[in-house]
């Protein structure tokens, strides 16, 4: 169903109960929220007040509607800095600004999707079996998604590529988004519920994990959807290798290691009552967290727009941030 956010009240709403969820996608919109909230006001009013005030007081409220993710920081950071810069302007040109910076994050992020897609499609060869968990697709990002890019590009070229979808527990987003976007396309999908993985690994394992992230440590530590952390072990333990896809914009050198990455709490009814119907008792005590936390000594590589990362990941991940300044 299409929804107009008008309202810096209906971006913030649209972005914490996940109607807009993907850590690339939530940028997109924060960034072009405020840009739409800038030239509403200027529609409004030749000289409006204060607008560069206006846009960080928007950019303060949305940045911490999702405090795990942090390409909306960055985003959003992009758009703080444009507004910065537009003080003496005339407000309309600002907005104009805002615009053309929210416009290229998007841009930037469709032709990062494929980047990341051209890398990691020599990980795919004919009749390769995937295994991913919750949405890193289309619908989570400006293009064709970050761990299924390179199934959409495979699939592109006439290869075969079947791929087994986790639920993605408690609000599956593998069973209602990458099962449809990819079926839709195409492609051979299989949905499994979450705790079905380990059979999957000791009866028929598949040939390669992709999943995505929202925030990635300076050492190779990964924030991605909670239940990431398990299939890494699973992964390990079977001998299968498993690569985070993500832009570098999802990289934080700010954050040491995956310990001091925060970690998004959800409304326990989220579980006691899945999509309405109640399925525990009402008064349990829930804990459910959003994301968890992946070492990255698990992970055979992480790609982004500028390649395959590799351990030791301290380095590799500042020579793709390296890489990416001359684009930003």
């Amino acid at each position: 169903m299409d929804r107009e956010l008008r309202t810096v009240e209906e971006i913030d709403e649209a972005i914490r109960s996940l109607r807009v969820r993907g850590a690339p996608l939530i940028g997109i919109t924060a960034a072009t929220g405020v840009a739409a909230l800038a030239r509403g006001v200027t529609d409004h009013s030749d000289s409006p007040p204060d607008l560069t005030t206006r846009v960080t007081g928007w950019c303060d409220r949305l940045e911490v509607t999702r405090p795990t993710a942090v390409n909306l920081r960055w985003a959003l950071g992009r758009m703080r800095a444009v507004a910065a810069g537009g003080t003496h302007r005339p407000a309309s040109e600002l907005a104009d600004a805002l615009r053309a910076e929210a416009q290229a994050i998007w841009d930037e992020d469709r032709e990062m999707c494929r980047r990341i897609g051209e890398h990691g499609l020599e990980l795919l060869p004919n009749g390769a079996t995937v295994l991913t968990h919750c949405n890193a697709g289309a619908l989570a990002t400006g293009g064709i998604g970050t761990a299924l890019a390179p199934i959409y590009l495979a699939h592109e070229e006439g290869r075969r590529v079947r791929v087994f979808a986790d639920e993605t527990r408690p609000l599956l987003q593998g069973s209602r988004l990458t099962a449809w976007e990819l079926g839709a396309a195409g492609i051979d999908v299989t949905v499994i519920s979450d705790n079905t993985a380990a059979a999957l690994f000791a009866h028929d394992p598949p040939d390669v994990v992709l999943v995505g992230a929202d925030r990635i440590a300076a050492n190779g530590d990964v924030a991605n959807k909670v239940g990431t952390y398990g299939l890494a072990v699973l992964a390990k333990h079977h001998g299968v290798p498993i690569y985070v896809l993500a832009p570098t914009s999802t990289i934080d050198p700010s954050t040491p290691t995956g310990a001091d990455i925060p970690i998004e709490e959800r409304d326990p009814d989220e579980v006691r009552r899945g999509f309405g119907r109640l399925t525990a008792p009402a008064d349990a005590s829930v804990w459910s967290p959003a994301f968890d936390v992946t070492p990255g000594e698990l992970l055979a590589g992480i790609i982004t727009e500028h390649g395959v990362a590799r351990a030791p990941f301290e380095g590799s991940l500042a020579a793709a941030l390296a890489a990416a300044v001359p684009e930003q």
